[in-house]
């Protein structure tokens, strides 16, 4: 199998994929990411639901949604893509905040990017939130966890991070 990078030209000059030419199909891609709180941020996230910016676990899910639909205004060479669904869960589990996203589409190009994004900017989102009350919080494994539809089919990631 020869590898290649679809984003770059020939000359080595950067490209958006033409899809024009792909058949649409239902795609669905899946991501996570971890934020580290430590024990005493944690703790007050479960006591409060939130801290001086809101609750956090729902404005990061809220965050993720909205950066899930605006993907292509961030990522230079991604496709503006209709999205079907995206659903985003933000959970307390000991130190850390686990997020992990869904996006749906029944287009020509995959969600990969989109779930990507909606889990990166909700963590980023955490970050934000709970900033003030400690800066030793730490964003970890930002990763695709399982991708289908289009020509390549069904891809799972062989290991769960939990």
């Amino acid at each position: 199998m020869v590898l290649e990078l679809s984003h770059v030209a020939d000359g080595g000059s950067a490209r958006m994929v033409d899809v024009s030419m792909k058949q649409p199909s239902n795609r669905v891609a899946r991501a996570e990411a971890s934020v580290i709180l430590g024990r005493e941020l944690a703790e007050l996230v479960a006591a409060s639901g939130g801290v001086g910016k809101g609750p956090v676990l729902e404005v990061a899910r809220l965050a993720g949604i909205q950066a899930a639909k605006r993907t292509a205004e961030l990522i230079p060479l991604c496709h503006p893509i209709s999205i079907d669904h995206v659903e985003v869960t933000a959970t307390l589990e000991g130190e850390a905040v686990h997020i992990e996203t869904t996006v749906r589409s029944a287009g020509r190009t995959g969600v990969e990017m989109e779930a990507l994004t909606a889990a990166a900017v909700a963590a980023l989102t955490v970050y934000d939130m709970v900033k003030a009350a400690g800066r030793e919080v730490q964003i970890q494994d930002l990763r695709l966890l399982e991708k289908s539809g289009g020509k390549s089919g069904h891809w799972k990631r062989s290991e769960a991070l939990r």
